[in-house]
């Protein structure tokens, strides 16, 4: 809303100091070539002004569009989750064999259990970049990229690094043809500085999602980088995207 704003004051101020212009024509006929010449000048910026203002309204409806589209399906998830709540029943049936809360555990099942539970690694997952964030990144980054497609690149790269790293933690034996070939690109990848990261390529991206990496890609990656949410390592002729 800002920047309609401003774009708005400006374009006043052009029509301003052109109407003062023909003002100054209508008193003194005899106005200088130079004269002239600016106010063609102004008229030209008036006209630039316009377009984009009409861009930066076209922007603005397809915000809102997407903001209205959230605000429809957040009110439905709302809706459901109201009615589970208002519908709970009195008694919950148990599954069979369902052991009782209040009896420990055998001693000799424990073990095994935080066994269990030490091989579960968390896959880490880059955060959604917040309106604020986005307000603050510089028109010229963002060009016609919207916060809600940013956002959407940020969930495709997400998938991409759950999807690589479910199969880097999966033994190559186990592993079907396509999937070793995979697991063996990622190895060949890592570097002594990727130790304890978690990084995908362009590569990866084309793997696991439908997302395309293109120039509008570039663009979102540098904002992303703009909002610390990952930096660039480069080596071996490859790009890693890190995740920080």
């Amino acid at each position: 809303m800002q920047e309609l704003e401003d774009i708005t004051r400006h374009i006043n101020d052009r029509i301003s100091s052109a109407r003062h212009m023909l003002d100054l024509s209508v008193i003194v006929p005899q106005l200088s070539q130079s004269n002239i010449k600016k106010l063609f000048q102004e008229v030209r910026a008036i006209e630039d002004l316009l377009d984009e203002f009409e861009a930066c309204v076209e922007r603005q409806k397809e915000q809102l569009k997407c903001l209205k589209e959230f605000e429809k399906s957040f009110q439905q998830d709302f809706e459901s989750l109201q009615h589970l709540k208002d519908n709970v029943p009195k008694h919950m049936p148990k599954r069979e064999n369902e052991p009782d809360p209040n009896q420990s555990m055998p001693a000799e099942t424990q073990p095994s259990q935080q066994g269990t539970d030490k091989k579960k690694v968390h896959v880490k997952q880059m955060e959604f970049v917040t309106m604020l964030e986005f307000e603050n990144i510089p028109q010229y980054m963002k060009g016609r990229v919207v916060y809600e497609q940013m956002n959407a690149a940020v969930q495709r790269i997400n998938e991409a690094v759950s999807g690589k790293y479910k199969i880097v933690r999966q033994p190559a034996k186990s592993l079907s043809n396509n999937a070793r070939k995979l697991h063996q690109r990622f190895k060949d990848e890592e570097t002594k500085d990727t130790k304890g990261l978690f990084f995908v390529v362009e590569a990866d991206i084309c793997e696991f999602t439908q997302m395309k990496v293109d120039k509008k890609f570039q663009s979102i990656i540098s904002m992303l980088r703009h909002c610390q949410r990952l930096r660039e390592m480069r080596g071996g002729n490859l790009t890693r995207y890190v995740l920080l």
